[in-house]
């Protein structure tokens, strides 16, 4: 008699892909997480597919930082190395893309910087870039998160005149300014170096704003449209998934990850059964994807 039936398919798994050989280094504040260069990214990407988990999504730790960004877009990059190599051993893997500028940038800003402000539209050319390039190394799907306005439309038109017409768009449409985000901020190593994202993320006070957020990045071409984070939005998740007929992705994100791992390290919680309650109740909110930390742990269980 159950109503929300949780399954690995339900599940994205992130991956940190960083430069170097032979590289895993542990994320101190995400107990389970690595920075992983390509070839241990391939060994891992196997593992989770193993485990009947459909998809990875992949963020990038370059070598190099500059004003621009420019190793978001270089074909050479770690992001499309991995996915080349990740294509090439597990072709049945969906491969998801994070397109946004923080990872690559000195700054740590999710877009072009001017007089002290991120600017909205010349960032939209180089998102458009950046996701061009993962098509061409072999992505099966993009995920802008960079909350630019418009950048939805400039990705769709720049993969359609590249030939990708076939690409689908998961777009981080309702991405709020969270403090949820800070061990995410060590794992891409994307801390800004001033000020902050709240003049492009969402207030986490407006709640109708999401569902005009989550409208325009439709009427732009999102096929796939997220709620980010996920714990403290599950009213979010629920009214986009009833006001839109677009298949609805949720972020279990860095932060409420690790508040579980943390509280039952000190034993305070048993660390099985609420991971699997959180996830229950995001599913339950109305999420048909859930990328989380938890993908693995949570896949074993189920596959019990």
């Amino acid at each position: 008699m159950r109503e929300t039936r949780l399954s690995p398919d339900n599940l994205i798994y992130p991956l940190f892909v960083t430069y170097g050989k032979n590289t895993r280094k542990e994320i101190k504040s995400m107990p389970g997480c690595y920075q992983e260069s390509v070839d241990k990214i391939v060994a891992h990407a196997k593992e989770v597919y193993s485990l009947g988990i459909p998809a990875v999504l992949l963020f990038g730790i370059p070598e190099h930082k500059d004003e621009t960004g420019s190793s978001a877009f270089d074909p050479h990059g770690v992001v499309q190395k991995a996915i080349r190599a990740i294509k090439n051993k597990i072709p049945e893997l969906f491969v998801i893309t994070d397109v946004c500028m923080c990872e690559y940038t000195s700054h740590g800003h999710c877009g072009i910087i001017e007089n002290g402000d991120v600017k909205n539209d010349p960032t939209l050319y180089l998102l458009a870039k950046e996701a061009v390039s993962h098509a061409k190394a072999g992505a099966d799907m993009v995920a802008p998160s960079d909350m630019m306005d418009g950048r939805v439309e400039a990705i769709r038109i720049s993969l359609d005149e590249e030939g990708f017409a076939d690409i689908p768009i998961m777009s981080y449409a309702a991405k709020y300014s969270s403090a949820f985000y800070g061990p995410f901020r060590e794992a891409a190593e994307s801390t800004p170096q001033f000020g902050d994202r709240r003049s492009y993320q969402m207030d986490p006070a407006n709640r109708r704003e999401a569902i005009k957020e989550v409208a325009l990045d439709i009427e732009e071409g999102a096929d796939i449209v997220m709620v980010k984070p996920a714990m403290t939005y599950l009213d979010i998740i629920s009214d986009v998934k009833e006001s839109f007929d677009l298949p609805v992705a949720a972020y279990n994100v860095s932060g409420e990850y690790s508040l579980v791992k943390a509280a039952a390290k000190l034993g305070w919680i048993d660390e099985k059964r609420v991971m699997m309650e959180v996830l229950t109740s995001i599913k339950r909110a109305g999420a048909d994807l859930i990328l989380t930390y938890f993908a693995k742990e949570a896949a074993k269980i189920l596959n019990k």
